[in-house]
């Protein structure tokens, strides 16, 4: 009878929680969706975006977060999950339209994440293109990468812009040129490709003749980072740190602190505070005291009843056929994989881009609740205790339900 009692008495508690979790977020939720969306919180220094990679709500949200945000003049820099040689070319066709250079940094770009070299993400930076347009000249946001080098191509050009010296006086700078602009090489950093041979070699002439390259130098503070990321792809690196130590230095440039900047990373990279004792990049501008925590925003997308890009297939020849979706593992909201407390979210949205802001005063996700945090998976062992002590405010502020979207296509099908 006592064991019936107490069983009965934990379900009441647990009954009565959830409760209070349902009724919060009923008074804690915004429609993405409505003409008159405002973003709830005014004040940052930075805010993130991250969610799973591959579904095509997830650049929805991105542009209405950005239209909100530059139309109230909320941020001045927009980080993308990219390098600074592609971020300076976004840079470039957000100034001239030019389709044919977008497409192609799309192509780049998408080799860090596949799931977004796609027309979504092309189509997503037209509408960045439109709300930047729309924007007085002191008010246009412009583009920063930190993340390290994912393809030579960008990086080369930028380093070609920068030094333009004469032809014949290096043949290392003169093979760097040749490659860029005859663009057949795969410009990768993975193996030792022809584009890691030709940098090297430009790098060795840069080393042995540095007076004269500084002399010509149009920014030798960017050509430094260059250099320093360049160097980076010759070894095994840290790539959260690179992303961390990039930030840092680029913040001597553009004053990130007194600059807020809208971030989008993929979701370990927004998370405020350590995973399986890890740091990612807002962690540590927190750790290292570059914030406090309460300046940054973090906002997490989650999807339910929705697809992602998986896989681009290639025939023998390497040329693309086709690709496939997968909307069971992947979304994380699947019966063998899934977010704890995400049927919580479904049962209170709104619409199919539905926020929540979970950091509100007296809010249950900052008591001792790994929600969204915590993932269930079938007959294997969860991260629950890696999240032990920690609470789902911890690592983020917000979170996005994103329902009923449809996958990614490739950049590839555009030609279609």
């Amino acid at each position: 009878m006592k064991i019936k009692t107490l069983v009965l008495l934990v379900l009441f508690i647990q009954s009565a929680f959830s409760q209070s979790k349902n009724e919060y977020l009923k008074n804690n939720r915004f429609d993405l969706m409505k003409s008159d969306f405002e973003f709830p919180q005014k004040n940052f220094k930075i805010m993130g975006f991250g969610a799973y990679h591959g579904s095509q709500k997830i650049e929805n949200i991105e542009n209405i977060l950005l239209k909100n945000l530059i139309k109230n003049k909320k941020i001045k820099y927009y980080l993308p999950e990219t390098d600074f040689g592609i971020a300076h070319y976004f840079n470039q066709y957000l100034k001239s339209g030019d389709t044919i250079l977008l497409k192609d940094l799309v192509k780049h770009y998408g080799n860090r994440v596949p799931q977004e070299k796609t027309i979504e993400t092309y189509n997503k930076w037209k509408n960045i293109k439109k709300i930047n347009d729309n924007q007085l000249a002191k008010d246009k946001i412009e583009v920063v990468g930190i993340d390290f080098i994912v393809t030579y191509k960008y990086t080369s050009k930028l380093l070609i812009e920068l030094f333009q010296t004469e032809k014949g006086k290096y043949e290392s700078y003169d093979n760097l040129v040749a490659m860029v602009k005859i663009d057949t090489t795969d410009y990768s950093p993975n193996y030792d490709s022809y584009s890691k041979t030709i940098l090297k070699n430009f790098l060795a002439d840069y080393e042995n003749n540095k007076p004269y390259f500084q002399s010509i130098s149009k920014n030798q503070k960017i050509i430094d980072n260059l250099i320093e990321n360049i160097n980076l792809t010759f070894k095994k690196r840290d790539r959260e740190k690179t992303i961390y130590d990039n930030y840092l230095f680029l913040n001597t440039l553009y004053d990130f602190k007194s600059n807020p900047h809208f971030v989008r990373m993929g979701f370990f990279h927004i998370e405020k505070d350590r995973e399986n004792n890890y740091p990612s990049l807002f962690t540590r501008l927190i750790e290292n005291s570059i914030y406090k925590k309460e300046e940054i925003i973090s906002i997490a997308g989650f999807l339910t009843k929705s697809r992602v890009l998986w896989d681009l297939k290639y025939d023998e020849n390497k040329k693309y056929i086709g690709y496939t979706t997968e909307g069971g593992f992947g979304i994380g909201d699947y019966w063998k994989e899934y977010f704890k407390g995400i049927n919580k979210l479904k049962i209170n949205r709104l619409s199919n881009l539905t926020l929540y802001r979970l950091n509100n005063e007296n809010s249950p996700y900052k008591k001792n609740q790994t929600d969204l945090m915590e993932i269930k998976l079938f007959l294997k062992k969860s991260n629950k205790n890696d999240l032990k002590g920690k609470t789902t405010t911890d690592y983020f502020d917000y979170a996005i339900l994103i329902s009923n979207s449809k996958a990614n296509k490739p950049i590839e099908e555009l030609d279609k």
